[in-house]
C-alpha cells in the first residue's frame, strides 16, 4: 500500500487526490456503474457485483440501486441486511453494518472529515474514522451518520436524524443531533415464543 493511502486507513491526515486511491475510485466507479444498471437483473448477477465491490456481504444481503460508496472495498455487510434506494456509504475508513440491519431510503453513512483550518482545507486534508452498525439496527430514511459513530444493536434511529455521537443497544433516537428519547422493548410476535 502507498503511504497516502496507510494514512487514510489509520485515520490520520490525508490527501484524497492520490494516484492510488484514484485507482481504487476507477474501480469503484466501474462497479457501482455495473451495480446500478443491473438493478433488474437476476439476483446472482447482483450478488457477484457486490462481491467484487465491497469487503465482505453476507448470505441474503439486498440493496437496492442506485447505491454509491468512495471504494467499496472497506465496506463489511452483515447477513439479511436490507439497503434501501440512494444510499450513499463513504468507505475512507471501514464501515461495519451488522446482521438483519434495515437502511431506509436516502441515508449517508459518512466516515471522512475535513480539516477546519482553512488552507489545509483548500490543499484537500482530510481523514476518516470507523463507523459500526450494530445487528438488528433501523436507519429510518434520510439518516445521516457522521464520522466515528457506532450504534448499537437493536437501536432505531428516526427519519431525518443526524448521528453525531454513538448510540447505546435498545434504544430509539431521534433529531439532528440524534437523542435517545426512550429505550426499547422486545416485543415477541405471537407463535414466535
Amino acid at each position: 500500500m502507498g503511504e497516502n493511502k496507510d494514512r487514510m486507513l489509520a485515520g490520520e491526515w490525508y490527501l484524497p487526490d492520490d494516484p492510488e486511491l484514484d485507482a481504487d475510485t476507477e474501480r469503484r466507479s466501474a462497479l457501482c456503474a455495473a451495480y446500478n444498471a443491473n438493478g433488474g437483473a437476476a439476483p446472482g448477477r447482483r450478488a457477484e457485483i457486490l462481491a467484487g465491490l465491497l469487503g465482505s456481504v453476507g448470505e441474503d444481503v439486498r440493496i437496492r440501486p442506485p447505491f454509491q460508496c468512495d471504494y467499496g472495498r472497506y465496506i463489511f455487510i452483515g447477513d439479511r441486511t436490507f439497503i434501501n434506494f440512494n444510499a450513499v456509504l463513504l468507505d475512507a475508513a471501514p464501515i461495519t453494518v451488522g446482521a438483519d440491519v434495515q437502511i431506509g431510503p436516502n441515508v449517508q453513512l459518512l466516515t471522512p472529515a475535513h480539516e477546519l483550518d482553512t488552507e489545509r482545507r483548500r490543499a484537500g486534508w482530510e481523514r476518516a474514522s470507523p463507523i459500526i452498525i450494530g445487528d438488528n439496527v433501523w436507519l429510518g430514511g434520510g439518516v445521516i451518520v457522521c464520522p466515528g459513530v457506532t450504534i448499537g444493536e437493536n437501536t432505531v434511529v428516526g427519519a431525518g436524524s443526524v448521528v453525531t455521537k454513538d448510540l447505546p443497544a435498545g434504544v430509539l433516537a431521534v433529531g439532528n443531533p440524534a437523542r435517545v428519547v426512550r429505550a426499547l422493548t422486545t416485543t415477541l410476535i405471537p407463535g414466535t415464543e
